[in-house]
């Protein structure tokens, strides 16, 4: 059976973390998410250093692995109490990260990128560009989320359905 609950608390809590994360990686440098960033911006500035390319990896994995274990062990949780139903596994899976894909976009996106723009979000040699305010931008990245968290919420599923 859906349990929205449980999506909403899972994905709320691993939504707090990575954002939290995020904000760290970001503050500490961020051309770390330079790709991320809009493509006005990153031709506008020099590219990524190779020491650049290499925190991308370090900082990004953790992130990575934050996002993925959250979904599988929120789902994991599901069958040990009881779930066997594959659908509502991969929607738990799937509802875990859509909650930080919601939360990216219209808090990290929309509201701290887009309307605050704080100092250290802005990429040296880029101030003051239209493209910080590029809310269309952020929303086509909600919509790769979408099918991200889906295909993410498929393979989690398939593992835990599995085992």
């Amino acid at each position: 059976m859906l349990n929205i609950t449980k999506i909403l608390i899972d994905g709320g809590l691993l939504a707090l973390l990575v954002s939290i994360w995020l904000m760290f990686t970001l503050r500490f440098n961020a051309r770390i998410f330079l790709h991320d960033y809009p493509p006005a911006i990153q031709e506008k500035v020099l590219p990524k250093t190779k020491a650049e390319k290499r925190l991308t990896y370090i900082l990004g994995m953790p992130f990575m692995l934050l996002l993925l274990l959250g979904s599988f062990f929120s789902t994991l949780s599901l069958k040990s109490h009881g779930e066997t139903q594959f659908w509502a596994m991969w929607l738990n899976a799937t509802g875990v990260v859509f909650v930080f894909n919601v939360v990216d976009w219209l808090v990290l996106d929309w509201l701290i990128f887009c309307t605050i723009t704080p100092h250290f979000m802005v990429i040296p040699g880029s101030e003051g560009m239209a493209a910080y305010k590029d809310y269309s931008f952020h929303f086509h990245g909600f919509l790769h989320g979408i099918l991200y968290s889906a295909l993410g919420g498929l393979i989690i599923a398939t593992i835990i359905f599995i085992i």
